[in-house]
């Protein structure tokens, strides 16, 4: 990184603002080296500066919240990491409606919920990750989506254009959005701000029951005491009507316990890669070439990633991309 890079930043109203910062300590893998600059804005005027900045530069840039479904590079990242994180995080409610910063962590958003009586958003109880990540990826359980509730999205163009997306503009899908990483063109990419969702009003104490017993099933199910990434494929639906979903169609294929250097696929949860500790990147991408291969060679179908590798110079990819195994084409 050029030095007159570092002394434009430092000057610049971003907001907090390191050199060098561990990207494993910014994700849940626990995986990832050195980002060049890393910023923490608390403001969407910050948010704009930083964009200005990493065009004006010529930088690559990430976009993080929690970092739950991503995969750094063990080089770490040539460019600027912008974490949307608690200095982030307003959350107000009117009637019904209810409007989110990006950078909430979704089980305050789910806890806070509870505690107005709105329902609608229990089956997000006990995911890990931000509210603009959830929003970006479409993410939900038990065969529901954020989407669902989602009134209109309040986004920033990586060329610091302010925009307002009615639901319908959103392009919500299995998973996906027009803001999901690394979707779309390039030069016409979308970062969430914030978003405004209509729940419903209900009793309080039966919206805790619902989010406790959500809690205590992720507890009985999934690997939580190591560091992972969530669900590692994608639950497909032509995939899923051919041999099931995912966790089941790695079980089946005999994976529980295949492990490669620091990186396994979880006893408890076949669709789940933990870190058993100093695992790499590329440790988990030889893991992913791996199962996906013999997935293939036992029903005929590859498994693509759900989690994004973010590469040193800012490829931006699903990880079955880059694991070393051809993937699943439309014809």
């Amino acid at each position: 990184m050029h030095s007159p890079a570092r002394k434009r930043i430092r000057v610049l109203d971003a907001g907090a603002v390191t050199f060098g910062e561990p990207l494993k300590e910014h994700c849940s893998w626990r995986i990832g080296g050195p980002a060049d600059i890393f910023v923490q804005p608390s403001g969407e005027g910050q948010i704009v500066n930083v964009l200005r900045f990493v065009g004006e530069e010529g930088l690559p840039l990430v976009v993080i919240g929690r970092g739950t479904n991503l995969l750094f590079a063990d080089e770490g990242f040539r460019g600027v990491v912008l974490k949307l994180g608690k200095r982030f995080s307003d959350f107000s409610v009117d009637g019904a409606s209810v409007r989110a910063q990006g950078g909430l962590w979704v089980p305050r958003l789910v806890k806070n919920l509870a505690d107005e009586g709105l329902s609608g958003l229990e089956h997000a109880a006990g995911i890990p990750g931000s509210f603009g990540g959830l929003v970006a990826m479409n993410g939900g359980s038990l065969r529901h989506s954020v989407g669902e509730r989602i009134v209109d999205v309040r986004a920033v163009s990586f060329a610091g254009e302010l925009r307002t997306f009615r639901r319908d503009e959103c392009a919500f899908s299995y998973r996906r959005s027009l803001f999901q990483l690394g979707a779309g063109d390039p030069g016409n990419r979308w970062i969430v701000l914030e978003a405004a969702l209509e729940l419903v009003p209900a009793d309080r104490n039966d919206i805790r029951r619902e989010v406790l017993r959500i809690l205590a099933e992720r507890r009985g199910k999934f690997p939580l005491d190591l560091p992972n990434c969530g669900s590692v494929f994608t639950n497909d639906p032509a995939v899923y009507e051919l041999a099931g979903p995912p966790g089941k169609i790695v079980e089946d294929t005999g994976l529980k316990g295949l492990r490669v250097g620091g990186a396994e696929v979880s006893h408890r949860h076949a669709n789940f890669i933990v870190n058993l500790g100093g695992a790499t990147a590329s440790d988990v991408l030889a893991l992913v070439g791996e199962i996906r291969k013999r997935v293939h060679d036992r029903i005929g179908a590859w498994l693509e990633c759900e989690v994004r590798y973010v590469g040193a110079e800012g490829t931006l990819v699903p990880a079955s991309e880059v694991s070393g195994t051809p993937i699943r084409r439309e014809k």
